[in-house]
């Protein structure tokens, strides 16, 4: 897995962190111009969050829960380019709160044609 994350974010790396303990292998590379990454692999601008992982050919955009991940890579789906969770939300993989605050989010996927649905685990 290779995470791309703007250098002066800290959360990526609590979101790698999370995906070494589930057993990826991750790398983890700085770059200054993330919403070129972004484009490149087609994450829509209204999933953008703070890093894009690539595994498996798919796009991982910000900090969506291993066992969505798993279940991508698992089930290989032909009709998407890759799977977000929008913005930052707290409680999320890598954004948990020492107050325990929590924010609702759902994981979305997305295709190349810009059809956007959500994706359940």
């Amino acid at each position: 897995m290779l995470v791309y994350r703007d250098p002066e974010c800290g959360c990526c790396e609590a979101w790698a962190d999370i995906a070494r303990a589930a057993g990826y292998a991750v790398t983890v590379e700085n770059r200054s111009d993330m919403p070129a990454v972004k484009a490149r692999y087609g994450v829509p601008d209204e999933l953008a969050s703070c890093h894009t992982a690539i595994v498996g050919g798919y796009a991982i955009e910000g900090h969506v829960p291993m066992p969505h991940v798993a279940k991508l890579l698992r089930d290989k789906p032909r009709d998407i380019r890759g799977i977000a969770v929008p913005g930052m939300p707290r409680g999320s993989p890598g954004m948990e709160m020492p107050d325990g605050r929590t924010d609702a989010f759902e994981v979305m996927a997305f295709a190349g044609d810009g059809k956007v649905a959500q994706f359940r685990a």
